[in-house]
């Protein structure tokens, strides 16, 4: 296939813009401060009844991520083995397109009292957002170059920011004016943001799904029912090539570590900013605002800062400004302390989720014909991270009582990725592709 057609790769940048909506809005921002007010309003009080048992809010939300990307990281590397087998790429990344949209959308329906339909419409929403991060991670090296992969991820990312920074300013006025939209104070303003943000995601995705490529093979055409097997020797096989590229299985160790930290503070920070520091709903929802539109220029800024020193420098700076975040964290009691910090995960977050990305793609054998099953490792090394990293958090808030811990915690897993880093080598690019990279 033609590499580095533009329509091609603008519609892979917009799909960023269809999806950060429900990263932003649903992960981060509105939808955990509306899951802890209207449960809390619901319930009397933090302790919460689900399915027969007494637990505290903040920790079910905790509990509910790490359950959701336990089964993304369970189900994902079959399905990316039969999508490699098939080309069928686009049609998962339709289907869990679909599914993470419709849930969003179903969240109209949460009120607080019903909690098992919010839980389990969240850990649908997220599957169906994971799923189609997998499938949209594993085209950038069939779309473009090893020499436009840094940068075309950064925009990639850079899209995703702007497009979720539009969409929440729309929710928060929404939430903070619902008297310019005719409505009253209450649950209703949040519910509508959560529909207009599977709507978003539904739409926008039309656009990238009609100029990327699928070129459905002859053999999912005509023999379906040996899919289920050939997905899995597709898997198999490209387990066993990682056995040969000790660079990548060190990256990805690096990765697995310093991502738990960088997954679990994007996913609950709004959690730490409203019950520790006892900001207002509209507060936390401005600084993750800011947190997005710095991390625009934090994207840009890593990845011409990679191009001079190199991804591994870069990627090993970025920990150790993560790790002094994780430490502040456990200081920060006042409004402004909490926005400053906030503005330097931003500008981190950025960084780190762009280049790791890109600096995984180097490292699979050019010309490979299993993208998706090699971005499956990396997705569920991604997905397994925040099960660990949410699940430990929520764990040590349960018994500290304090998010404050938590927080302290993650600079261990960011240390640990250090170490993996710091062994990590990104073998020379005037080397012959498809070699068994070693340390």
């Amino acid at each position: 296939m033609e590499k580095n057609k533009p329509k091609v790769l603008q519609a892979w940048c917009v799909y960023d813009w269809a999806n950060s909506v429900y990263a932003l809005t649903i992960s981060s921002a509105i939808f955990p401060i509306y899951f802890n007010q209207s449960t809390r309003s619901a319930f009397g009080g933090d302790i919460v009844n689900f399915l027969g048992f007494q637990i505290k809010n903040t920790v079910l939300y905790s509990y509910t991520l790490s359950a959701a990307f336990l089964l993304v990281a369970l189900i994902l590397p079959f399905l990316s083995g039969i999508a490699d087998y098939g080309h069928i790429k686009k049609r998962m990344m339709k289907f869990f397109t679909y599914l993470g949209s419709l849930s969003c959308i179903g969240l109209f329906f949460f009120t607080g009292e019903n909690i098992e339909l919010g839980i389990m419409l969240s850990i649908l929403g997220a599957v169906g957002y994971a799923g189609g991060i997998v499938f949209y991670n594993a085209f950038l090296p069939e779309i473009a170059t090893k020499d436009r992969f840094d940068l075309l991820s950064a925009r990639g990312f850079s899209y995703g920011y702007i497009g979720g920074v539009i969409q929440l300013i729309i929710s928060l006025i929404l939430v903070t004016k619902p008297d310019w939209f005719g409505l009253e104070q209450g649950s209703l303003p949040a519910r509508i943001s959560f529909l207009t943000v599977g709507l978003w995601w539904l739409i926008f995705a039309q656009y990238t799904f009609a100029f990327l490529p699928e070129n459905v093979s002859q053999a999912f055409q005509n023999d379906k029912t040996k899919l289920l097997k050939k997905g899995y020797v597709e898997l198999s096989k490209v387990f066993q090539s990682l056995k040969k590229y000790r660079a990548m299985k060190n990256f990805l160790l690096a990765f697995f570590f310093y991502n738990m930290g960088v997954q679990t503070v994007m996913y609950l920070a709004a959690t730490f900013g409203e019950a520790e520091i006892k900001l207002a709903e509209e507060k936390l929802i401005a600084t993750i605002l800011i947190l997005q539109l710095v991390a625009i220029p934090g994207a840009y800024f890593f990845a011409y800062f990679s191009k001079k020193f190199g991804n591994k420098i870069s990627l090993i700076s970025m920990v150790l400004i993560w790790i002094g975040i994780c430490i502040s964290a456990f200081y920060t009691y006042t409004e402004y302390e909490f926005y400053a910090l906030a503005s330097m995960v931003g500008v981190v977050m950025g960084g780190i989720q762009s280049l790791s990305r890109s600096t995984f793609s180097k490292l699979i054998p050019e010309g490979s014909e299993d993208p998706a099953s090699y971005f499956s490792f990396y997705d569920v090394t991604d997905k397994l991270a925040i099960v660990i990293g949410t699940f430990a958090f929520g764990f040590i808030e349960q018994i500290t009582q304090s998010m404050r811990y938590s927080a302290l915690a993650l600079g261990l897993f960011f240390i640990f990725g250090l170490l993996y880093l710091i062994r990590f080598r990104i073998p020379s690019e005037s080397k012959v592709e498809n070699q068994q990279y070693s340390n």
